[in-house]
């Protein structure tokens, strides 16, 4: 690759970065892009947060920022980590520096300016990838020629640089899942598989939050199955054990064929086994976030529609059940109907009647039903349980007319229900 291939990139040219890369590297100190950016830049995909490694300590740094107009937030100051705010555009800005002593889950630093040992501690070849202010990639661990093969490679020693993060055995699968191509680095499969304990010292928030970013991947099935291959799928999410990764390929090539856009969650649901009892118990132990377990949970409760099911039957279901977790089912059953249909006939009808039933699911549009409790009471139904019994029978009366029974109609049924209880 050629070493001035990000020289012409616009966010490289941002005024703000460009200030913010000179003042860091004035009077004999360096500043340089690193990580992300870089890679992606190399790649040609698009470019969202922008980390500067700099030799100057986290307290000139802050005053260089400041004295220029910048504004400052010392987000990681302690392990040498200031956000820096050029121009609308934040920017992490962190000292070179070494670790010094390491539990796996966090470390304590010693700041440097030797920018080979900085490079030397990150973890893979490709995210320490450096860019001096004019586009130059200095590469001092091989990230290149890895970017080139698409190779994901622990920088060193896998085992050592597991041992320092423990969150770096499910990094290695999501960035494989992102970047990388063929097999696995082999050292790097077997040390994930030697240490994947070693994930039980990860608190739930950071084992979730690299778990979503798999599986938001463009094709994460890979990824996943060298995980399952490896034990690592197993230790972090026991519900799939045995479910299995099976539904995985006939999703991504599903998704391909109708355009879907990822959807993280429903990957995950696609690998677990629909039970509201085990999601919710999984929801605890990774502290999924309130909307993602009511989505998961939603999904599980649903049922799956039989494929040839009428307009008029869904509307009710879809009234009755919601359409959120409804979707994910049928999407689901029909990737489970696509994956069949090659060698079986039945499966393909079912699979139209699937996407045909998805269709209606996306275009549903709950209606409202017209009467209140109010409405009864007005009638001279008391408040309690007659008036919660009368109301729901009246909207199953609705529903049972698909929905077009009017207001007025309403209200004359309650009136007669009422008479005939006098």
């Amino acid at each position: 690759m050629d070493k001035r291939l990000i020289s012409d990139s616009e966010w490289l040219s941002d005024e703000g970065l460009q200030r913010l890369l000179a003042i860091l590297s004035d009077d004999g100190e360096k500043a340089r892009v690193v990580g992300g950016a870089v890679r992606n830049t190399l790649l040609g995909q698009p470019v969202t947060d922008i980390d500067i490694a700099t030799t100057t300590e986290p307290r000139e740094t802050t005053r260089r920022a400041r004295k220029a107009g910048f504004r400052t937030a010392p987000t990681g100051f302690d392990h040498g980590t200031v956000t820096v705010i050029a121009d609308h555009h934040a920017y992490e800005v962190t000292t070179l520096r070494a670790d010094v002593e390491t539990d796996g889950r966090r470390a304590s630093v010693t700041f440097g300016r030797d920018w080979q040992s900085d490079a030397a501690r990150r973890d893979f070849t490709i995210n320490a990838l450096y860019a001096d202010a004019d586009g130059t990639v200095v590469d001092l661990v091989g990230g290149l020629a890895d970017l080139e093969s698409r190779t994901l490679r622990f920088i060193g020693d896998a085992e050592t640089r597991i041992r320092e993060d423990y969150l770096r055995i499910l990094r290695f699968f999501r960035f494989f899942a992102w970047y990388g191509d063929g097999r696995p680095d082999a050292a790097g499969l077997k040390a994930c598989a030697r240490l994947k304990d070693g994930l039980e010292r990860l608190s739930a928030e950071r084992v979730w939050a690299e778990l979503k970013k798999l599986f938001a991947a463009p094709d994460p099935s890979r990824a996943l199955l060298w995980m399952r291959q490896t034990g690592v799928l197993t230790k972090v999410l026991p519900e799939s054990e045995k479910w299995g990764i099976d539904a995985i390929p006939s999703l991504m090539e599903t998704e391909r064929a109708l355009g879907w856009a990822p959807e993280p969650l429903m990957r995950l649901a696609a690998i677990i086994p629909p039970d509201a009892g085990r999601v919710e118990q999984m929801a605890k132990r990774l502290r999924l976030s309130r909307a993602e377990t009511t989505a998961l949970t939603a999904w599980a409760l649903a049922p799956v529609p039989a494929s040839d099911l009428g307009e008029a039957d869904f509307r009710k279901l879809a009234y009755r059940v919601g359409v959120n977790g409804l979707s994910w089912r049928l999407k689901l059953a029909l990737v489970s109907a696509r994956g069949r249909a090659v060698t079986d006939d039945a499966a393909l009808t079912e699979a139209a009647g699937f996407a045909r039933l998805l269709k209606l699911c996306e275009g549903w549009r709950k209606p409202v039903f017209p009467l209140s409790g109010n409405d009864l009471a007005d009638l001279g139904l008391k408040p309690g349980k007659q008036l919660g019994a009368a109301l729901s029978a009246l909207e199953s009366e609705w529903i049972d007319t698909d929905f077009t029974m009017k207001r007025d109609a309403l209200l004359q049924r309650a009136a007669q229900m009422l008479e005939g209880r006098r």
